[in-house]
């Protein structure tokens, strides 16, 4: 199964599909290609970390994307094996391609992102817990949660702590789960992976509490904010729904929400009924809502990105509980009918992933085409290295077009704020400065004399006198 989940990445998000505006700052801290972009407070080096053996020394994206593939199988196939010997085999291995078949999991398996392997973390870190449990003489799967709880911590430290409450909870509320080495390895674990983020918030965010303040506030200030029926617009393909308006998407595609709820349901009281695997079930389920609290329930905005944790977490229960209910149809003539339909529910499941992510993958393309385009017409026009790009990112998306052009990226303001417009018109007399807006767009007051150009399509450019052509 894992290898069919990265094969079918190659063959459905293909290789050469260019680097999208998050990947491009993520990779820019390691790549020799361009210089780093801004690193803005919520981010964590985890990814840069694990780009780095191939963007260190190559520029190819298509290598990358192997690269990642290849990685995400092996990771999907470690976080299951954490799980053997605690459901049966067929039970792992649905739940891992019920999860592997998600168009969000299939898109974000061979980008530069964080959540996946924070889901990866998070459900080889729920198994290594209960094995460890369940056996109390291997160490095994001790050491197995502490690096699955590094590894959810240097991707992202909060997901982590929510991922890692249930854990602590169960350890030492439930009497026969009450080791204390496995808070000590759960606590040791996230302590280290987050610990460069930490130390990182003082020696360049102003402090801990600074920098968890700036990444409130980039998400829009942590608060109670419903944002349930976000998540449900957004499993139409939109990566990032902010704001997020318009009417909702056919029910056809989120329909597996209402239908993987039911059956993990189904499973738990399945478990509690035959008093076997009731923790193999209810934990992975406590966990998955605590990941999937913050982003249904404190921000204003979504991103199906954000709940891979949780749709990781909630696979093995949703398996267990269509396993159990086709195994609870009475035998004879209802057994067919019964294995008959779930099998047109799951190829019915399939369907709609595969089309929300063949259009997410062509708009992307295309898009990230657009992006390199705009960066070869400006080397035409002269912004070759060193360069400096800067521009309203609503307008234009200067972070990865500089990122294509090897050039730096600026901001005067906003989350990604590193520059003053003062800088900005003083270095424009030394080397290459454009302004990327639109036609109808003026530029700020800085760039307001230097010689407008048409680059790509609705972009344009103002050039500062450095420039030649």
């Amino acid at each position: 199964m894992a290898v069919t989940f990265t094969l079918a990445q190659l063959a459905l998000v293909r290789p050469g599909m260019g680097l999208g505006w998050d990947e491009s700052v993520y990779v820019s801290q390691v790549s020799g290609h361009a210089p780093a972009a801004f690193f803005s407070a919520p981010r964590a080096r985890g990814v840069s970390l694990l780009v780095a053996p191939i963007a260190a020394w190559s520029s190819s994206t298509p290598l990358l994307r192997v690269y990642l593939a290849v990685l995400s199988g092996i990771g999907l196939w470690l976080a299951l094996r954490a799980w053997r010997g605690l459901l049966p085999a067929k039970v792992l291995a649905l739940g891992g391609a019920l999860f592997a078949s998600l168009w969000v999991t299939l898109y974000y398996g061979p980008q530069a992102m964080p959540n996946y392997w924070v889901a990866i973390g998070a459900l080889a870190g729920v198994g290594c817990f209960l094995r460890a449990q369940a056996d109390r003489t291997r160490r095994a799967p001790v050491w197995g949660l502490a690096a699955a709880a590094a590894l959810m911590a240097l991707m992202r430290p909060m997901d982590a702590a929510w991922v890692g409450l249930p854990l602590l909870v169960a350890s030492a509320v439930v009497r026969r789960w009450r080791y204390r080495r496995l808070s000590l390895a759960l606590a040791a674990g996230l302590a280290a992976g987050a610990a460069e983020w930490v130390i990182e918030a003082y020696t360049g965010y102003g402090g801990l509490g600074r920098r968890l303040h700036d990444a409130s506030l980039i998400q829009g200030g942590l608060s109670w904010n419903v944002a349930v029926d976000d998540q449900m617009r957004s499993q139409i393909g939109r990566t990032l729904c902010r704001p997020c308006t318009g009417e909702m998407p056919n029910p056809v595609v989120f329909a597996w929400w209402l239908v993987f709820s039911v059956l993990a349901a189904g499973g738990l009281v399945r478990a509690v009924r035959a008093r076997r695997a009731v923790g193999a079930t209810a934990l992975p389920l406590g966990c998955a809502a605590a990941a999937a609290f913050p982003y249904l329930f404190l921000i204003g905005y979504a991103a199906p990105r954000f709940l891979l944790p949780a749709y990781a977490l909630l696979a093995i229960p949703v398996a267990h509980g269509l396993v159990s209910l086709v195994r609870a149809t009475p035998g004879g003539a209802w057994r067919a009918p019964a294995v008959a339909l779930a099998a047109v529910t799951l190829a019915g499941h399939l369907a709609v992933q595969l089309s929300v992510l063949h259009q997410l993958v062509g708009r992307a393309t295309e898009g990230h085409r657009d992006w390199a385009r705009t960066a070869a017409a400006l080397h035409t026009a002269g912004v070759r290295p060193p360069c400096v790009l800067t521009g309203d990112e609503v307008i234009a998306p200067h972070i990865p077009i500089a990122f294509a052009a090897a050039c730096s990226s600026a901001d005067t303001d906003g989350h990604n704020g590193n520059t003053t417009a003062a800088a900005l018109a003083r270095e424009a007399g030394r080397i290459p400065v454009a302004v990327l807006t639109t036609r109808r767009t003026p530029p700020p007051s800085f760039a307001r004399d230097w010689r407008r150009i048409h680059v790509h399509r609705h972009v344009y450019a103002y050039v500062g006198p450095a420039v030649q052509t």
